[in-house]
């Protein structure tokens, strides 16, 4: 009986990739984490200007500019401070999915959560925060492995929801204070990023069935 050999190069040159990928997405992390605290440094400075400037302010016409940039502005320190962790640890999970596909989830999750926040969100308030992001995250690492039937990716989903799942009590209405409606199109954009995202898979699963059904036939 014949063993199977691992050729070394493929195998050497797997963990390069490996370890090139926990680089970058360490790097982008840090440095997105650092720039949130330098924006917190001069929203501090200019008595918070840049909150009411750059927030999310329901259905107003100047409020559509808070899509873009709410997600990296923070009431105060201990509000980003809140956020750290989160950020740091979900962000860095949804980079290791890939770094071109991370990048698009927290693309879609930035969009879906601006739009649905400046939709629906009460008259005469602002809304800042890196957390529709987290919960986007949240949702995305949970969701995408179920869509792809990935088994990794499922197993990294029950963990992150184990550590993480308890936070989506925050896309229900509660306390004062906090966007809700941020957390719940945040958590809602994860999900179709997890969809988009896992097309890849799907259409490749779906195309295995189809060769398996026709070779049983």
């Amino acid at each position: 009986m014949r063993g199977q050999l691992t050729n070394p190069g493929v195998a050497a040159r797997g963990g390069s990739a490996l370890k090139l990928l926990w680089q970058r997405a360490i790097a982008i992390i840090l440095a997105f984490t650092a720039f949130l605290y330098g924006v917190e440094g001069v929203d501090t400075v200019t008595d918070h200007s840049l909150d009411y400037a750059g927030g999310v302010k329901p259905r107003e016409a100047d409020g559509l500019d808070g899509i873009l940039f709410a997600p990296v502005l923070h009431a105060n320190w201990e509000h980003l401070m809140g956020n750290t962790v989160p950020v740091l640890i979900l962000g860095l999970l949804t980079l290791l999915t890939g770094i071109g596909r991370g990048l698009a989830a927290t693309a879609i999750v930035w969009v879906i959560a601006g739009v649905g926040t400046w939709l629906i969100g009460p008259s005469n308030s602002v809304h800042v925060g890196a957390s529709v992001l987290v919960f986007g995250w949240l949702t995305y690492l949970i969701s995408r492995g179920w869509f792809a039937r990935n088994i990794t990716q499922i197993g990294i989903g029950v963990v992150v929801g184990l550590l993480y799942g308890s936070i989506l009590w925050g896309v229900l209405p509660g306390q004062p204070g906090i966007s809700w409606q941020g957390h719940l199109f945040g958590a809602v954009g994860g999900l179709v990023a997890g969809w988009v995202l896992s097309g890849d898979e799907r259409r490749h699963r779906r195309g295995s069935d189809a060769g398996r059904l026709a070779s049983s036939g």
